[in-house]
């Protein structure tokens, strides 16, 4: 690799991590139906018939065998105050992501995180090889909003929306 390849790398992960996003917990069952989940900000709305989200997952993450298993997985819109969740399902080092939230299984058996802004139950419809990560489409069959502020991610850092925002 030389320098301006390693300089633009660190100036792209300077940008994106300067851009403000939501925070997603992904959650899904392995093959021995143990839940499985990881903080991911690379999640969007892709369309409305159907209705589909995409999030992407890195190839080395040692979850990606699980979502490759399973047809379905939820997409956790994380409430501002699930920074301790965030973080868990961040950490390679958490042994135990799954005590630092309240959580039950859904009807087709996938985690579904509680008190989340949102949560989008999918069935697996795609995934794409792109570079150094796979895309996850996921059609969504399922959807819960609960009367909560988003978390928002920016330069490392986690909060809520500003009130000031959006008035």
């Amino acid at each position: 690799m030389n320098d301006v390849q390693t300089n633009t790398e660190q100036l792209f992960k300077e940008v994106m991590g300067s851009y403000p996003s939501g925070v997603t917990v992904v959650t899904t069952v392995d093959a021995n139906n143990q839940p499985v989940g990881l903080t991911a900000n690379s999640f969007v709305s892709v369309s409305i018939d159907p209705l589909l989200i995409l999030w992407c997952i890195d190839k080395k993450s040692t979850s990606y065998a699980a979502f490759e298993h399973s047809d379905y997985f939820t997409v956790n819109i994380l409430s501002a105050d699930q920074g301790d969740a965030c973080w868990a399902f961040a950490s390679k080092k958490e042994p135990d992501r799954f005590s630092k939230c309240s959580w039950e299984l859904s009807e087709n058996k996938v985690p579904v995180i509680k008190n989340a802004f949102a949560n989008l139950e999918c069935k697996k419809y795609n995934v794409v090889d792109a570079g150094d990560h796979y895309i996850l489409i996921g059609q969504v069959v399922n959807i819960h909003k609960a009367d909560k502020e988003a978390m928002l991610y920016y330069k490392r850092n986690l909060g809520a929306v500003p009130e000031s925002f959006g008035k």
